[in-house]
């Protein structure tokens, strides 16, 4: 019985647009915003008084479009919500916002910008946060940690966003940034030895103790071993952005882009209400991981596994309209 209730429970989460809450948390959560008439940032998002959409509320409305027809096309069943699948989902009770972080997609520089909604004024530029205390868990709050009821009104009510990369070049950045970096003793550690043991022949006793230096191929090999996933899910640097934040369950109203960061960011402020008050963070262009970069770390990699990687990331490449990248030899 009390399997049946939580599941019962969770069951809610799916159908959270035809949930509803008493009227304690609806006047708790849903009479003003910074102490003006109730204005929400998915109002002004689906506000029909305009005539004609300009032009980047259409591309996002084409995002939005795809999205729902490419879930459609190929989810055959929804499944169940639990609360692992919102540890990924920052919320904004003061604006109203719920943010699903994807690592290596600006993820640091939008934690910034939600420290600054939710801080009440604890801080004001998002560029003065330093990048360790963006990913301080206590400093955010997610959405698996509250009650059902209030996750399904923040699910109904939110505006909810996400920002989504070239698959294969988020994948690049991942493996530069854990893999290749000494300080990143942790992961080289907790992966390395491991990717190291399983999938280099004759290893050194000094590599299979350290493991700081897997070559990408090997990082590859690990990510379609099938043994991988069997044993634990994906890392969050290297998971696929569908598997992470659930765009065919949950559905998110603005879609934003790696490539087209800093429009996106700036429309997404101005919805919001908070663009003239600051500006998203910029990123250091010289560490950046680019597409010609990714065609280099590619080169070597045999056909046969570019294949196999694909078909791993194929829905990622799919719901978010990115073509085979063109330094691939599949077709």
């Amino acid at each position: 019985m009390a399997l049946a209730t939580c599941l019962g429970s969770f069951i809610l989460l799916i159908f959270y647009f035809q949930s509803h809450l008493g009227s304690a948390e609806e006047q708790f959560l849903g009479g003003r915003w910074h102490g003006k008439p109730r204005r929400s940032p998915l109002q002004s998002l689906y506000d029909s008084t305009q005539l004609e959409p300009s032009s980047i509320q259409a591309k996002h409305q084409r995002r939005r479009e795809l999205l729902a027809s490419t879930c459609k096309t190929y989810t055959r069943k929804r499944r169940v919500l639990t609360s692992d699948d919102l540890k990924h989902l920052v919320v904004d009770d003061t604006h109203g916002l719920l943010y699903c972080y994807v690592p290596k997609v600006a993820c640091t520089n939008w934690k910034r910008v939600m420290m600054v909604l939710t801080g009440q004024g604890k801080y004001k530029d998002p560029s003065l946060i330093p990048a360790n205390e963006a990913h301080i868990p206590s400093n955010l709050r997610l959405l698996s940690e509250f009650s059902t009821p209030e996750i399904n009104y923040r699910l109904r009510n939110y505006l909810k966003f996400i920002f989504v990369r070239e698959p294969f070049e988020r994948l690049v950045s991942a493996y530069r940034n854990k893999f290749t970096r000494t300080y990143n003793t942790a992961f080289h550690k907790r992966y390395g030895t491991k990717i190291i043991e399983r999938h280099r022949r004759d290893p050194s006793v000094e590599a299979l103790e350290h493991g700081n230096d897997v070559t990408f191929e090997e990082f590859l090999y690990y990510l379609v071993d099938p043994v991988t996933q069997r044993e634990e899910p994906f890392n969050e640097h290297w998971e696929r952005v569908h598997s992470l934040c659930h765009p065919c369950i949950i559905h998110y109203d603005v879609v934003g882009k790696y490539e087209t960061l800093e429009d996106d960011a700036e429309y997404l402020l101005q919805l919001i209400g908070v663009g003239d008050s600051f500006k998203f963070p910029s990123s250091s262009k010289t560490t950046r991981t680019t597409d010609g970069m990714a065609a280099e770390f590619f080169k070597t990699v045999p056909l046969f596994y570019q294949r196999r990687l694909f078909n791993l990331y194929k829905m990622d490449f799919l719901l978010f309209n990115y073509t085979v990248p063109h330094f691939l030899k599949i077709h």
